[in-house]
């Protein structure tokens, strides 16, 4: 019965100390993460609370109503950059996603 605890308690050490990389690696750029979590195999994959981690991970620390951190963008005719700051006190629209 002792050995059925210690191998309960090794388990426990092997999977936090996976979860521990896996949340790492998911607060580093997102094509660093896909790089790693590319490599991960399926089974691994499964055990991971993957919906829960990435939040935590990805949560930032803006709250609501502090002002957006200054970014520079490229034009999509690639013409010239603005950034979010030269539109300080004008409304502004920001959309992400998708439009392929």
């Amino acid at each position: 019965m002792r050995w059925l605890v210690r191998v309960v308690l090794l388990l426990a050490v092997l999977y936090g100390g996976f979860l521990a990389i896996v949340y790492s690696k998911m607060t580093q750029p997102p094509l660093e993460f896909a790089a790693f979590w590319a490599d991960v195999p399926g089974w691994a994959r499964s055990v991971v609370p993957f919906q829960k981690l990435w939040a935590v991970a990805r949560a930032g620390d803006l709250q609501i109503g502090d002002e957006a951190p200054d970014f520079e963008l490229e034009y999509h005719d690639h013409s010239g950059k603005m950034r979010l700051s030269d539109l300080r006190g004008r409304p502004v629209v920001l959309a992400f996603g998708s439009y392929t």
